[in-house]
C-alpha cells in the first residue's frame, strides 16, 4: 500500500443505534469465581515490583513465566504444533539483560538445549554465560493436550521446586493469557500476576468487545448479540440482514475463537428467494437455519456438527462481513500497566490467509501511514476503558481498513472487530525488535527507532510452513541461514531471528521477524530467507 496517499482516516458510519443500544445493553453471562481478597491483595504489590522493559533494573527480581496456551483446546487443536507455540514467549529472555533478575520459565516438554543457546546469544551486551546462570528451566513432561497451568497445578512437587527459586516479595508471574487456572497457580506460589483479572475476560470476547466499541463510540460492523443457541442465532442473523438487506456476507464468530480459526463464512447469495422484502422473517429464519450446514468454516477440520456443539459451549455472534475492492486488517497493541497507565506499544498490518482471508499468518511493523495515528487513538480509547474496568496488561484491538477512493480527503474507513486481552502474534515480533535493537517505539509517529534513532520496519510470521521442511533440527536451520549470511546482523541492524524452532522437524512449520530499515527491506529478507530454505530442501 503507498504511503504517499492522503492520511485523512474516515471512521464509518456507525452501526444502526438500535444495534448499538442492544450491545450496550448486554452482558456477561460467564460464570466466574467471586472475588479473591487474597488474590486481589497479591496483584496490589505489582506495583512495586513491576517495571517498564526499557527501565534498567538493579533491583533483586524473580519473573516467573507460564506460557500456557489456557484457551478452549478444541480450537487450539486447529493449529499445527500448537503444542511448541509455549517458545513464543522466549523473547521475555529480554528481562535477564538486568543483572538481579532471575527468569523461570515453564513448559510443557523439556526445551532443546540449541534454541535456548539462541535466544541467549541474542541479548545485547550481556554476556550469554551470565544470563544463563540466571536462568531457570522447568518442564512438566506431559504433551497431553491439556493447558500448561492446569498440568502444573496438578503436580505439587514442581510447584514446590519453583517456589524455592522465589522470593515472595521480589517475584511476579506472567502468562500468554490468563483464566481462573492461571489465578489458581499465583494464588499457590502467592505471588502477583502480571495480566488481566480473570473475572474481567468477558471484555476480550466477540461479545464484550463490542460492548466496549459501543462505549467508546467507536466505527465498527453491525452485528448481533452473544448466544448459545443455533436456533437464536439464525434468528439474530435474520434480524441483521433485514438491518442491512444489501449484506452479501455475514460472518458467524465463535465468541472464544483463536486467530480467526472460530469463523465461519455465511453467504447470502443462495438465499435470494427469502431476502428481506420477498418474504417474512419467520421464513428467512427458517431458510438461515437450513443453511447452517453450508457454513464456509476458516479450518478445514470444522464441520456443522462440531461447531453447532462450540457455539453452546463457547457462545457466538452475527457480524457483518465487510466488503472492499481494497482492505486491510491492522491492529494497535497496548497495556495498562500495574500502575494504571495506559500505554501504546505498536500497531500492525496484519497478514491474513485461509478461504476468506480470515486467519492470522502473521504482520508487518508500522500499520501504514494512512491510518496508523488513528489505531493509536482509538486504542487509547479503548485501553482508557479497559483501565476503568480493572483490566491490567496487555491487550490488542482488530480492526478492518477499508479503501475509499471515492472519497478524496477520507481515503480509508475503520471498522473496530474485536478486542484480545492477552498476548498475541503480534507480541513476541515485537519483543524481538526490542530485544535485538534495545530501541523505543515512538508516540508522534508510531516508528520504532534505535539508540541513534534509525527507524526499523519487520515482516513476521508464525507460519512459514512446508512438507520440505519437515526433519529440519534447529541446528540445520542455523546452517543454512549462515551460509546464506541472513542470521540477524547487531552490527547493520538488519536481518532475522526465529521463534517456533521446535515445530519446524515434525511439522515442517517456522517462524520468524525479518527486520530491516525500510519495510521493503524486511520484506525482501523475508522472501530471501523463504527461498534459502526452499533451495536447501530441494533435494529431500
Amino acid at each position: 500500500m503507498s504511503t504517499a496517499e492522503a492520511t485523512v482516516v474516515s471512521y464509518s458510519d456507525q452501526a444502526p443505534k438500535k444495534a448499538l443500544a442492544e450491545v450496550s445493553q448486554s452482558a456477561s453471562k460467564t460464570v466466574t469465581k467471586p472475588p479473591d481478597d487474597k488474590f486481589h491483595q497479591l496483584q496490589a504489590q505489582l506495583a512495586n515490583r513491576w517495571r517498564s522493559i526499557d527501565t534498567f533494573d538493579c533491583s533483586p527480581r524473580q519473573i516467573l513465566v507460564v506460557p500456557s496456551l489456557s484457551l478452549d483446546q478444541a480450537e487450539l487443536m486447529k493449529i499445527e504444533g500448537v503444542h511448541h507455540y509455549e517458545e513464543r514467549l522466549l523473547f521475555a529472555l529480554i528481562r535477564l539483560r538486568n543483572p538481579e533478575t532471575r527468569l523461570i520459565y515453564v513448559t510443557s516438554q523439556p526445551l532443546h538445549p540449541s534454541i535456548v543457546d539462541y535466544y541467549l546469544e541474542l541479548l545485547p551486551g550481556i554476556p550469554s554465560s551470565h544470563a544463563r546462570d540466571r536462568l531457570d528451566l522447568f518442564s512438566t513432561y506431559d504433551s497431553s493436550l491439556r493447558p500448561l497451568t492446569q498440568k502444573i497445578l496438578d503436580r505439587p512437587r514442581l510447584i514446590q521446586r519453583i517456589k524455592a527459586k522465589i522470593k515472595p516479595d521480589e517475584a511476579y508471574m506472567t502468562c500468554y493469557n490468563s483464566t481462573e487456572l492461571e489465578r489458581d497457580l499465583a494464588l499457590a506460589l502467592e505471588v502477583p500476576m502480571l495480566a488481566v483479572d480473570p473475572n474481567l475476560l468477558y471484555w476480550g470476547t466477540k461479545g464484550g468487545s463490542r460492548q466496549i466499541f459501543a462505549e467508546c463510540d467507536l466505527p465498527l460492523p453491525d452485528g448481533s448479540q452473544l448466544t448459545h443457541s443455533a436456533a437464536e442465532l439464525a434468528e439474530f442473523t435474520a434480524a441483521l440482514w433485514e438491518r442491512q438487506p444489501t449484506l452479501r456476507r455475514i460472518v458467524i464468530k465463535l465468541n472464544e475463537g483463536f486467530s480467526g480459526e472460530g469463523n465461519a463464512l455465511f453467504s447470502l447469495e443462495g438465499l435470494a428467494a427469502v431476502a428481506p422484502g420477498k418474504a417474512s422473517h419467520d421464513q428467512r429464519v427458517a431458510a438461515i437455519q437450513a443453511a447452517w450446514p453450508d457454513l464456509r468454516f476458516q479450518c478445514h477440520t470444522e464441520t456443522w456438527a462440531s461447531f453447532e456443539k462450540k457455539i453452546g459451549e463457547l457462545g457466538a455472534i452475527a457480524e457483518a462481513f465487510i466488503e472492499g475492492d481494497l482492505k486491510y486488517s491492522p491492529s494497535v497493541q497496548g497495556r495498562v500497566n500495574p500502575n494504571g497507565e495506559v500505554e501504546i506499544l505498536s500497531t500492525h498490518d496484519q497478514v491474513l490467509g485461509g478461504p476468506d482471508g480470515q486467519i492470522f499468518l502473521g504482520c508487518t511493523f508500522p500499520a501504514d501511514d494512512a491510518y496508523r495515528m488513528a489505531l493509536q487513538d482509538m486504542g487509547r480509547k479503548v485501553g482508557e476503558n479497559l483501565a476503568a474496568k480493572g483490566a491490567l496488561e496487555r491487550y490488542s484491538v482488530d480492526f478492518i481498513a477499508v479503501h475509499q477512493p471515492e472519497v478524496a480527503d477520507q481515503p480509508w474507513q475503520l471498522h473496530a472487530i474485536e478486542i484480545n486481552l492477552r498476548k498475541g502474534g503480534t507480541t513476541h515480533p515485537f519483543m524481538a525488535l526490542k530485544l535485538l535493537t534495545n530501541g523505543t517505539y515512538s508516540l508522534e509517529d508510531g516508528k520504532f527507532y534505535t539508540k541513534k534513532g534509525q527507524a526499523k520496519y519487520y515482516r513476521a510470521s508464525d507460519n512459514l510452513q512446508k512438507d520440505a521442511y519437515k526433519g529440519l533440527l534447529p541446528n540445520d536451520l542455523m546452517d543454512i541461514i549462515m551460509g546464506e549470511q541472513l542470521h540477524f546482523n547487531s552490527i547493520d541492524g538488519v536481518g532475522v531471528v526465529f521463534h517456533l524452532m521446535g515445530c519446524l522437524s515434525e511439522y515442517g512449520k517456522l517462524g520468524l521477524t525479518c527486520i530491516g530499515n525500510t519495510l521493503s527491506e524486511a520484506e525482501a529478507i523475508y522472501e530471501q530467507v523463504v527461498a534459502t530454505l526452499d533451495r536447501a530442501t530441494a533435494a529431500g
